[in-house]
């Protein structure tokens, strides 16, 4: 699988690997919150663009372009700079690259996982790079008038992985009576009964370690039986970074590296 980031002389995009750090994370009690394994591996599953400026915004509650107010803070480029372009309340982030895909794969193009901003909230959308000649924009949307946001220089704006086009019109989704599978029954009402009993005893005897305060077993990729799940678990997620294949006209800036990814373990308390 390819992802190539083309640029002409002078583009200079800030791309870098996603980290499943987060600073409400961080903050939570004894870091909990990286025991939930699809969280943290949600927050690295992919690449990051970075602000190349500073600034506020303010929306007044039109519909007009002119109803978004941006205000730079400090010296850059005009092209840097984000602007207000469609109007509806929205902020529109240029990427100063052409992406590229292996045939048959899109990018999803959103914001970070699970990073909340007050008063302003990512679009997200599907891009067909695999074929695509041209670059597209990044858009946030305000939740709330009459509020300043702000994003800081190599504050991420753009979060992007790739899918496969054709997986989700392939799904045929389905219902079905648990008793159709008697063996995922087992192991549900198994497990289920054994965190009942996890949280039981650790209700009598509260233990002194974090890492004893929640079953692992999601973590450690293992069923209720503690046998395998599957041979690919993922526990830590690290997309390699971009590299310049070709250094002849190339000139990105170094990208402030995300903070490495936790040694905290997660897992959904199970």
């Amino acid at each position: 699988m390819e992802l190539t980031c083309y640029v002409y002389p002078g583009w200079k995009p800030r791309i870098r690997a996603a980290s499943s750090r987060r600073a409400w994370m961080d903050a939570t009690p004894e870091s909990f919150a990286y025991r939930c394994l699809p969280l943290n591996i949600a927050n690295a599953h992919g690449w990051e663009i970075l602000s190349p400026c500073a600034f506020e915004a303010r929306w007044n509650g039109g519909s007009l372009p002119s109803d978004v107010e941006i205000r730079v803070i400090g010296v850059h480029q005009s092209h840097e700079v984000p602007v207000a372009l469609f109007g509806q309340g929205t902020v529109t982030f240029h990427v100063a690259g052409i992406l590229r895909t292996s045939p048959g794969w899109s990018l999803w193009v959103s914001g970070s996982p699970n990073v909340a901003k007050d008063g302003i909230a990512p679009l997200s959308g599907l891009v067909e790079t695999d074929w695509s000649p041209y670059t597209f924009t990044m858009n946030w949307r305000f939740t709330r008038a009459h509020h300043w946001i702000r994003f800081d220089e190599n504050e991420p704006f753009c979060f992007v992985f790739p899918v496969e086009r054709n997986v989700v019109a392939a799904v045929e989704p389905t219902f079905a009576p648990i008793d159709d599978a008697p063996e995922l029954k087992e192991q549900f009402d198994t497990w289920s009964k054994s965190r009942d009993a996890f949280h039981h005893e650790m209700a009598r005897n509260p233990p002194t370690s974090p890492s004893d305060k929640w079953q692992k077993l999601y973590y450690r990729g293992v069923d209720a039986h503690g046998k395998p799940g599957t041979a690919d678990h993922i526990s830590k997620l690290r997309p390699h970074p971009f590299t310049v294949a070709d250094a002849k006209g190339v000139d990105a800036p170094r990208c402030p590296v995300r903070p490495a990814p936790s040694d905290a373990p997660g897992g959904d308390d199970t």
